[in-house]
């Protein structure tokens, strides 16, 4: 069912103590980005909230530090995931401030134009923003911060995560193909259900990416836990953007349906928030590693294509061509 399972729910007290360890979030500054700061750093870690948004990024950093942080504290770390050269150098800058990196959380989209509604655009280098934002910057990322992630795993009494955020809406697509630029910038058109679909391939992009670096690790005997999420539906800033820009009646019907299934961020961060920090989920690695999770810590098998060897394989492969046509 697309309603937020509400039968359970957390507090940071269902969390693990997090002084001394490092997190990032990006964009950590609203939505569920924001409450999961918020859970992580009442927990006492250090938090670097990543977004390209520098001012509303200091205010959330206010707001937080009113309604109470604890003995964690919070940084802000510049990142345009929508340039892929921009996200590898946030990562770059990042490794000169820090020696070890515990939790990657790609939760929140660093503004609003990764949103799950168009309209979607074409970015300066030729990629469709909702790709480029949601899986190639966040790819990008972590793949120049995995070496410290790797490195901190290593350590005593270390427990490294990473967690991408998807969505149910992987599920209302399924391509037959990722091979060349045109599939990965695919679009379903330009109606509210079209929309979900170019989001949703971005978010199943995201699901084969969190596959196949568990894999990887596991290779490298790395014991990090690499996990997708689908935090509920959510209202986030974005939802609340496309109502305000609706008809009055279309907002109408909108609204009251928002109204009866949508969750508020805080609750929509839960599972993200169990992801990076639950003991259960290092307590049970071997049944964490490489999963998708539905609220709250539900392991879901995800869509046939999410998990199809060969759409994942044309998915690495265009990956590594664009990665060349931009120099990285």
């Amino acid at each position: 069912m697309w309603p937020f399972n509400k039968q359970r729910h957390i507090s940071e007290e269902d969390l693990g103590d997090l002084h001394g360890k490092v997190t990032i979030i990006t964009g950590g500054y609203s939505g569920i980005g924001y409450s999961t700061t918020q859970f992580l750093v009442r927990k006492g870690a250090r938090v670097y909230l990543a977004t390209r948004n520098e001012q509303g990024t200091k205010e959330a950093i206010e707001r937080l530090e009113k309604e109470g942080i604890g003995e964690g504290s919070l940084h802000w770390l510049k990142l345009d995931l929508e340039d892929p050269r921009s996200a590898k150098n946030s990562a770059e800058e990042f490794l000169k401030k820090e020696d070890r990196l515990d939790i990657l959380a790609t939760v929140g989209l660093t503004e609003v134009p990764a949103r799950a509604f168009g309209p979607f655009n074409m970015t300066k280098d030729g990629l469709r923003d909702s790709m480029a934002i949601n899986y190639l910057g966040h790819l990008v990322f972590t793949e120049n911060l995995l070496p410290l992630l790797i490195q901190t795993s290593k350590q005593e009494g270390s427990d490294v995560r990473i967690i991408g955020v998807s969505s149910r809406a992987h599920t209302m697509i399924a391509p037959t193909s990722f091979v060349g630029k045109d599939n990965f910038n695919k679009s379903y058109g330009t109606s509210v259900v079209s929309d979900l679909h170019t989001y949703g391939l971005s978010k199943l992009a995201n699901i084969q990416y969190t596959k196949r670096l568990q894999r990887r690790l596991d290779a490298q005997d790395a014991p990090i836990i690499c996990i997708s999420i689908h935090p509920g539906v959510v209202m986030t800033p974005s939802i609340s953007n496309f109502l305000a820009n609706r008809g009055p009646v279309v907002k109408q019907i909108l609204s009251f349906l928002v109204s009866i299934t949508f969750v508020s961020a805080r609750q929509g961060a839960m599972n993200s928030a169990y992801a990076a920090a639950s003991p259960e989920v290092r307590a049970k690695a071997e049944t964490f590693k490489g999963v998708y999770l539905e609220p709250i810590g539900q392991v879901v098998k995800p869509s046939p294509q999410a998990e199809d060897e060969r759409l994942g394989n044309e998915l690495h492969d265009t990956t590594l061509e664009v990665l060349k046509e931009l120099g990285l």
